[in-house]
């Protein structure tokens, strides 16, 4: 995907807006390991998010929750949305 999209997030009565690009999931995914996952989604937010966006937005990345929500939330909406069917192997007999 070499899609660069736009995603607007209501977060109570506000709206944000992020402009995402494969780049920048691929820099976030990168970034997560298992003891380091709310810095990477702070950071895929505030540099994604429309710069008018950002003061608004900071004060509601404080918690931790909220961030990771956001953050798979963005994702999630990012993700293509293609259908993937795991196929079960079919019993082979050898003689």
């Amino acid at each position: 995907m070499s899609e660069r999209r736009d995603i607007t997030l209501a977060i109570g009565e506000q709206d944000f807006t992020f402009t995402l690009a494969p780049q920048d999931v691929t820099k976030y995914f990168n970034a997560v390991t298992p003891n380091n996952k709310v810095a990477p989604s702070n950071n895929l937010l505030t540099t994604t998010v429309l710069p008018a966006h950002l003061d608004a937005l900071r004060p509601l990345l404080r918690n931790p929750v909220l961030t990771m929500q956001l953050a798979g939330t963005l994702l999630d909406e990012y993700a293509p949305d293609v259908e993937v069917v795991v196929k079960k192997p079919s019993a082979v007999l050898t003689a």
